[in-house]
């Protein structure tokens, strides 16, 4: 049970770094591709919390639409650092910690098959 309280802790966590980070876009992007980006993030925690307090045969559903909303978000992110919204290091640490939240959720998946 502790891996799933982490992968809890690392969802809010990212939040608490990329919010202040989408309020530095520019005008123009804040209110598509910001809040798109903050909408993800916040579906896939409000999966990963319906996941966490489900039972088990709910579970799986859940985890995979969580995963491509990972993979959706990997996206949205990547189109930002190549608009230059995001400095290399700040794509970078993005990166890692949506990657760490992926192999934890594969993790998870893969545990219920």
């Amino acid at each position: 049970m502790a891996e799933r309280e982490d992968v809890l802790i690392k969802i809010y966590d990212l939040l608490l770094y990329l919010i202040p980070q989408l309020e530095k876009f520019p005008r123009s992007q804040k209110f598509l591709l910001a809040d798109r980006i903050e909408t993800k993030v916040l579906d896939i925690q409000e999966n990963l919390i319906e996941a966490y307090y489900t039972t088990a045969q709910q579970k799986l559903p859940v985890l995979q639409r969580t995963n491509l909303r990972l993979e959706q978000l990997r996206y949205l992110i990547r189109l930002s650092h190549d608009l230059k919204f995001f400095t290399h290091d700040r794509y970078g640490l993005l990166s890692e910690k949506i990657n760490e939240i992926g192999k934890m959720v594969g993790g998870w998946i893969k545990s219920l098959k």
